[in-house]
């Protein structure tokens, strides 16, 4: 496979899991030390430490980052798409959240290959807050 094709096909991956639900996510605890070796197991990694606000359902927000081989940030993330609503309090307690999760997940602990394959990557995950359940 070419950089070119393993990248793209990366990228579709990312895209497939980043929509991840609770339930995907709460089979893995928020900084557990079980090893990584798929996208999907990262982004439930990283998903299981994010517990969007109240009040924030439908917000979403795009970051942009790469990790190194050993679950560290690369750098700092970056918003690359935002759909926020009019409350400026609600807004800033989503965004946050969301890098509040990221902080909590990392370092991921990565297994050898999938960290020789996912580092300096760029990764694009969206966080989009659930819509809240009535009781």
């Amino acid at each position: 496979m070419s950089p070119r094709s393993a990248m793209v096909a990366l990228a579709l991956a990312i895209a497939v899991v980043a929509g991840l639900d609770e339930a995907t996510a709460q089979q893995r605890a928020c900084g557990s030390r079980d090893p990584i070796n798929s996208i999907a197991e990262m982004s439930a990694a990283i998903y299981a430490c994010w517990q969007p606000p109240r009040g924030t359902a439908g917000l979403s927000l795009t970051l942009r980052f790469a990790l190194r081989r050993d679950g560290t940030l690369i750098g700092k993330p970056r918003a690359t798409f935002s759909k926020l609503g009019p409350d400026d309090r609600l807004n800033r307690a989503f965004v946050a959240s969301v890098l509040e999760a990221l902080d909590k997940a990392l370092p991921l602990p990565f297994t050898k290959s999938m960290g020789e394959a996912i580092a300096g990557r760029i990764l694009s995950p969206r966080f989009t807050a659930a819509l809240e359940r009535k009781s």
